[in-house]
């Protein structure tokens, strides 16, 4: 992944597979993609706060109790809807009519 829609794309399914697993409780599926999918997209976005906090889950304080563990898990699902809300709307801002005309007026 090198391009902005390239990590946006890989948010979209990470967060699909995050919110399915989640759905269903499937603890170890979350741990896998806390651990290994989350850290992965976020060194590759430039998020090392994300990397880390996913990182810390694990290494600094595991959990005790599957409460706490989906309490995180959540956490961290909010987090990255954020980020996605975030490219939506970048996306947006540039697929505005006035910056298509603009874009279009550059190219001819």
């Amino acid at each position: 992944m090198d391009t902005s829609l390239d990590i946006q794309l890989g948010l979209d399914d990470l967060l699909a597979d995050l919110q399915f697993a989640r759905r269903n409780q499937e603890l170890g599926r979350l741990a896998l993609l806390t651990y290994c999918g989350i850290r992965s997209w976020a060194r590759q976005a430039g998020k090392p706060d994300i990397s880390e906090s996913a990182t810390k889950m694990f290494t600094q304080t595991p959990c005790v109790c599957k409460e706490e563990f989906l309490a995180k898990i959540d956490h961290i699902i909010t987090t990255l809807e954020w980020h996605q809300q975030a490219y939506q709307r970048s996306r947006n801002q540039f697929l505005q009519p006035a910056t298509v005309a603009a874009y279009r007026s550059l190219s001819h």
